[in-house]
């Protein structure tokens, strides 16, 4: 096991206090056989060793609003069980809501406690004296990388606030942990100077200093940011800048965002890819996709990643089917169902919204099918983009070792919906993906590696397409993109050849759709419908779901009516900061 996942394994023993414990907390011990600043500070090791504690920050997006995911406060899911962190607060419009905590208020605190850890090693990685075994040349080799890994990770965390509460006061010094951490700061500047003059450059200034591609995908070294990283990250926030919601405020243009994604193709596609193995089936490929590792499976695509410890029974527990022993948990939507096409390529539906999902009539639960794809709602999962079958777990499908004849069955009274279980799926779906089958077999007694992507080659190339169609409309840049990333899914035909595509808007709601379908239970969902400004149009949509009748007949249902204003574009700063400093929140809160 590598430096980075022994680091995560212990947090995991140590529990999540342990992921979020405060660099003050950290420094701040008595001398005894704990650590202090003044040992940190003249010991190499220990001091590495402090700057590694700062990759727990990076966080698993498994269950933890408490006990649910964040793709369940959006239209792909809902949460089965009633104390589910997103049912209490996101999915009813209650941002005040301690169910949400983890992700509304946690985020603040736990993302300036890791800036703080951050700003230490910036500070003090040259005042450190060096291991006696190493040379300069060779300390002042990793004073560079350790202070280049901290800049990005500094970066990161501020991007993270920024989805969240937009642009918060800019803190690169070591405060004081015994104050209130950001009390002197209030100011909260644009985005630009937020985005554009801080974050993104801080990612183009210690790209250079980070450890290259052959040195990161060591196996010694895997997990440890990178300068793919680096260039991978910024090419995510060029793609936000440039959108509906923040270009005329951060100067990003789409043919910027369209160059990050190129370069970085041009640069690593040689060492990045599509995962995909031979004589694997498709949905297999794009399950593993996200759950090897690059040591562990040889996965290429992951470019940006947190490091986790294999897993057993207890990590996917609360979101295995009851009928397999498991709490239900992350359960998708019909509307997520809705969104993937027919294996030939094909749309089921006859129109799709700037949201990514099909156009449903006023008053109906049924988009308006397109007869040419041969979808019928009466047989609604056969001949679907395999996706759709490494995503969703939906009736009949083999599953499992524990229910009967080892298939989903969620007929009334049956082992996926029985009667009475409060956790039972209430949308008619359970949870594929992110869930390593292999821990199912022998009783539950097996284990797997189940890392958390930030970001996979994938989203580049997605990236690359949606860019390109902005500047261009449908080109040939944005075909190849798309039927790189449908083809490796096994879906057939190309998207050049469709005539419903020939525009820039039909194209661009297709984009939609495809980021939507690739990366769902990614936690992309909640931040692409903010950033083309259409939030309130996908999460104040109903949640819609599926009966399964005892002699098979299909019929749709609404599971739930959301809540979306348009401040819950942005969260409430937590009252608490409010309160202490004075500053400025956010509209409407």
């Amino acid at each position: 096991m590598n430096k980075i996942s022994r680091i995560l394994a212990l947090a995991a023993i140590v529990g999540a206090a342990g992921l979020t414990s405060s660099c003050s907390d950290f420094l701040d011990k008595q001398p005894s056989n704990e650590l202090t600043k003044e040992k940190v500070l003249a010991d190499w090791n220990l001091f590495e060793q402090f700057h590694y504690d700062t990759y727990n920050f990076l966080r698993h997006g498994a269950n933890r609003l408490s006990g649910s995911w964040l793709d369940s406060s959006t239209d792909l899911a809902h949460t089965s069980f009633a104390s589910g962190g997103t049912r209490t607060s996101f999915n009813i419009g209650n941002y005040y809501g301690g169910g949400g905590w983890s992700e509304l208020y946690d985020t603040w605190e736990s993302r300036y406690r890791a800036i703080r850890k951050c700003n230490f090693v910036i500070e003090y990685a040259t005042t450190v004296p060096k291991n006696p075994r190493n040379s300069d040349e060779e300390h002042a080799g990793f004073v560079r990388v350790l202070t280049a890994e901290a800049r990005m990770l500094r970066a990161f965390f501020y991007w993270e606030m920024f989805l969240r509460y937009g642009p918060v006061p800019i803190v690169n010094e070591v405060l004081d942990p015994s104050e209130d951490m950001i009390t002197p700061y209030t100011k909260r500047p644009s985005t630009k100077e937020f985005v554009v003059d801080f974050i993104l450059r801080e990612l183009q200034e210690c790209e250079a200093d980070l450890l290259d591609y052959s040195t990161a995908w060591a196996t010694a070294r895997a997990g440890r940011v990178s300068q793919p990283a680096a260039r991978a990250l910024a090419s995510r926030i060029k793609l936000y800048m440039a959108s509906p919601r923040f270009a005329s405020e951060s100067g990003v243009t789409w043919q910027q965002a369209a160059d990050a994604a190129k370069n970085f193709i041009d640069t690593y596609g040689a060492n990045f890819g599509l995962f995909a193995q031979a004589n694997i089936a498709p949905e297999e490929n794009y399950g593993n996709a996200v759950l090897f590792s690059t040591y562990s499976g040889a996965n290429n695509e992951t470019i940006f990643f947190r490091n986790d410890a294999a897993i057993n029974w207890d990590g996917i527990s609360q979101d295995t089917p009851v009928g397999e022993g498991g709490s239900g948990g992350n359960c998708p939507s019909q509307n997520l169902v809705d969104m993937y096409d027919m294996a030939d390529g094909s749309s089921p539906f006859a129109q799709y919204d700037a949201t990514g999902a099909p156009v449903y009539p006023s008053g109906a639960q049924t988009p308006a099918i397109n007869p040419a794809s041969g979808y019928s709602d009466a047989a609604m999962w056969e001949n679907r983009d395999p996706r759709l079958k490494g995503t969703v777990l939906y009736q009949g499908t083999p599953w499992g070792t524990m229910r009967d004849n080892s298939t989903i069955d969620v007929r009334p009274g049956m082992a996926d919906n029985p009667i009475g279980n409060a956790n039972a799926t209430q949308t008619g779906y359970y949870m594929r993906k992110y869930i390593p089958a292999t821990i199912l077999s022998s009783n539950h007694g097996g284990s797997a590696l189940r890392l958390w992507t930030i970001i996979r080659y994938a989203e580049i190339m997605m990236n690359y397409a949606e860019a390109m169609n902005e500047v261009n409309g449908p080109c040939p840049e944005v075909f190849q993109m798309l039927d790189a990333v449908r083809g490796r899914a096994g879906i057939a035909g190309t998207v050049a050849d469709r005539a419903d595509l020939q525009s820039k808007e039909a194209m661009r709601n297709f984009i939609h759709k495809e980021r939507t379908v690739e990366f769902a239970f990614e936690e992309h969902r909640s931040w692409d419908v903010r950033r083309w400004n259409v939030a309130v149009e996908a999460l104040a949509r109903p949640i819609y779901g599926v009966n399964v009748a005892m002699d098979g007949t299909l019929s749709r249902k609404i599971t739930q009516q959301r809540v979306f204003q348009e401040k819950m574009y942005l969260y409430p700063i937590p009252e608490t900061e409010i309160w202490k400093t004075n500053i400025d929140n956010n509209p409407g809160w």
